[in-house]
């Protein structure tokens, strides 16, 4: 079970690209509101979640992905049940996946200490600064923990958890399926 967790003001593609491309691999994904059953996206879009935070469970859980936008991430990161989700991914070794702002919320858990990540430029500090090494990479793996630059390279963030979490060639059978070429 993959997690996508949507708290106001995320950014739509961050967080549907994702779904989209996880539930072609066949991966069961859900959404879960954080504030709320029903989100609205930074641009206005609003959605409704699956689940709603209080409704998650741990128990099948195999990844988290926490989307970016503003204020999406800054209620991400205060949303302690979000905090707890996180916590359980990295203690159990399951996957954590953040693109844009919200690789700052790994950061800041020190979750990315040593690491290689990337994230939104005005948000590559906040890898550095939580001791994470900065990527060239838009979308860069380090063990369990996938980060992305941002909204430009959703599809290829969900193309890169497909491989992860489906197989190699169903992500390579979706990327044909989407006409999508890898960014040089």
């Amino acid at each position: 079970m993959v997690y996508v967790l949507l708290a106001e003001g995320f950014e739509l593609v961050e967080a549907m690209a994702p779904v989209d491309i996880l539930r072609r691999a066949k991966v069961e994904v859900k959404t879960v509101g954080v504030t709320g059953a029903r989100v609205k996206a930074s641009n206005g879009v609003e959605v409704t979640a699956d689940l709603r935070i209080g409704e998650a469970v741990t128990q099948g859980l195999d990844c988290v992905i926490l989307p970016g936008g503003l204020p999406g991430t800054v209620n991400l990161e205060k949303s302690q049940a979000v905090q707890d989700l996180i916590d359980f991914c990295a203690k159990e070794g399951k996957l954590l996946a953040a693109i844009c702002a919200a690789p700052s919320i790994l950061a800041h858990k020190g979750l990315l200490q040593g690491r290689e990540a990337t994230a939104f430029p005005s948000f590559q500090k906040d890898v550095e600064e939580g001791g994470g090494r900065l990527s060239e990479k838009y979308v860069c793996q380090d063990g369990l923990f996938v980060t992305a630059r941002g909204m430009g390279v959703s599809t290829q963030f969900g193309l890169k958890l497909a491989e992860l979490l489906a197989s190699p060639e169903t992500a390579a059978q979706i990327q044909a399926s989407i006409q999508w070429e890898a960014l040089s």
